[in-house]
């Protein structure tokens, strides 16, 4: 179980990726993401999800992001929050608002 304060400590928003880009010297396929959190402003951000969508597919789409990550380095890559998606083993699907949102837009 996780505690409600464990919870309320994540800061989790609506970004609209601006850029993709390959992630060069990875072990695994990555994108290098550019990310718009509006008042948070851009992200870079790694993101595993090369063997299932394409650049057209990510570019100028609606995610949510986990803003107040830790930031780590990958292939030199400073990664500063994560796209949150499912995974039932098979398939990936990237988390995104049913609704138009700016960018920034709180998840709560």
């Amino acid at each position: 179980m996780v505690a409600f304060n464990d919870f309320a400590n994540l800061d989790v928003r609506i970004g609209k990726i601006i850029e993709v880009e390959d992630l060069e010297g990875a072990r695994k396929p990555i994108y290098r993401l550019k990310i718009d959190l509006g008042e948070l402003g851009i992200r870079n951000i790694a993101a595993g999800i090369k063997d299932f969508y394409t650049k057209e597919q990510l570019l100028g789409k609606s995610v949510v992001v986990l803003a107040n990550l830790e930031p780590k380095s990958i292939a030199g890559f400073i990664s500063e929050g994560m796209m949150l998606a499912a995974d039932d083993g098979t398939n990936v699907c990237l988390l995104v608002p049913d609704k138009e949102l700016q960018p920034g837009s709180k998840v709560r």
